[in-house]
This record gives C-alpha cells, sequence and structure tokens, in this order.
C-alpha cells in the first residue's frame, strides 16, 4: 500500500523555475502589493496578469501566420503544444516536471495549422466577461484573481435584468452584495466603471496589447515595434 501512495505521489505535477513576468522574485511572488511599490504600470496590474495561479497565466496564441488571435491560459496551452495542434514559440520561464517528462511552460504558441477567425463576438461565459473587464470589479475598480470575482446583473435578474453582454459584469463579493437587487439610479454611492458591451474583435485584441505591453517576449508579436517607427 505504501509503495502504491509513493507512486501516486510520484504522478503529481509540480511547477519549478521562474514564474510569468509578475511572479518572480523581483516581484515578491504572488504577494497582494500596491502597484507602486512592485514597480507595475496601471494597465499591467488592472490586466489581472501578475494575480493569477502558474496554470492559469495567460499565453498568446498566434495563427499560423503569425497573426496574435486569442489569449488562453498556461494549461490550455500545454494541452495545445503536447496534442501537437500548437507549438511554443516562446517560454515563461517556469519549468512543468511530470513522471515521464519535462515540459517548458510556454508565454506565445503558434497554431500549426491556419485557422479563419469569423469576425463575431465571443461566446458569452463568466471567463470572457472576466476578460473583458480586466479582472476588474466594475464597482470599486479593485483587481482580483477570477476564483475571488463573481459577475453582476446590472439590472437585477429580480427586476427583468437578462444575462447578457450589455447586463453582466465583474464585480467582487463584497459589491456583489451591496448592491443586491438595487437599480444603480437607487444608489448614489455606486457607480460602473464603464458601459459593458460585447467582447468584440476589437477588444480582444486591446488586451492582448494591454497585457502585451507587460511582457516582452509578447511584444514583437504585437506590433508596438512597427507603431513606434511610424
Amino acid at each position: 500500500m505504501q509503495s502504491g501512495s509513493q507512486a501516486g505521489k510520484s504522478r503529481k505535477q509540480r511547477l519549478t523555475g521562474n514564474r510569468h513576468a509578475g511572479y518572480g522574485t523581483a516581484h515578491g511572488g504572488r504577494a497582494h502589493v500596491a502597484p507602486a511599490a512592485a514597480g507595475l504600470t496601471e494597465a499591467e496590474v488592472r490586466a489581472g496578469v501578475f494575480r493569477q495561479p502558474a496554470m492559469q497565466t495567460p499565453v498568446l496564441v498566434l495563427n499560423a501566420s503569425y497573426e496574435p488571435i486569442n489569449i488562453c491560459g498556461a494549461r490550455r496551452a500545454l494541452v495545445l503544444v503536447l496534442k501537437g495542434v500548437a507549438r511554443t514559440e516562446e517560454q515563461q520561464g517556469a519549468t512543468l516536471h511530470a513522471q515521464r517528462m519535462t515540459v517548458a511552460m510556454p508565454s506565445v504558441i503558434r497554431l500549426l495549422e491556419y485557422r479563419r477567425i469569423p469576425h463575431q463576438t465571443r461566446a458569452l461565459s463568466r471567463k470572457n466577461i472576466l476578460l473583458r473587464d480586466r479582472n476588474t470589479c466594475q464597482y470599486c475598480q479593485v483587481v482580483l484573481p477570477a476564483g475571488e470575482l463573481t459577475l453582476d446583473h446590472v439590472l437585477p435578474r429580480s427586476r427583468g435584468g437578462l444575462s447578457t453582454w450589455e447586463n453582466l459584469v465583474a464585480c467582487c463579493h463584497s459589491c456583489n452584495r451591496r448592491k443586491g437587487n438595487q437599480l444603480l439610479g437607487e444608489m448614489t454611492e455606486m457607480k460602473l466603471l464603464r458601459e459593458p458591451r460585447p467582447f468584440s474583435l476589437h477588444t480582444s485584441r486591446h488586451i492582448m496589447r494591454m497585457i502585451g505591453s507587460a511582457d516582452a517576449a509578447w511584444r514583437k508579436y504585437l506590433y508596438f515595434e512597427a507603431e513606434g517607427a511610424a
């Protein structure tokens, strides 16, 4: 029985090495520090890049043509690489150790076959709402990990509100409890940070560029250099 337990433990994956930008010792690990103390820009903090667990750190996805088309979590990126659907173009510095293999954690991956990307909004989901809102409570503007946020219906469901892009926002639990089933017009101390809109292709590219400004490995794929030369 003991050998079986030890074998089970050996199969558990573990991460070593430096985390994705913002996780290393230079930034004090995952501590929730003020932007000024960590030397981070407002955009970096608002993007939530530095608050994600290692397997959920953002990875830039490129089409076969090297066009940036998406952001996914590190776990999903590893699955695509191991299945032979994509290859790692840039590494983030961490290493995943499994029983039979060692894999470098990707920061940028590229699909091996070209995918036609329709110019339409993304599927309505909790993940995409949080991504659109940059992991930021749309009432108090605090940035939190995905697990510490919920979704709020701007027009409460009890008063006819629907689950749509225009009526769902990222919200911390404290603001969610405080708002309850009230309308914003009935509250003087709570206002929306921005008007909620569908997650369009423009929104997706804007978020990719925002996160990319904090990661040197992403910059050459997001056309920063081309704009600087213009």
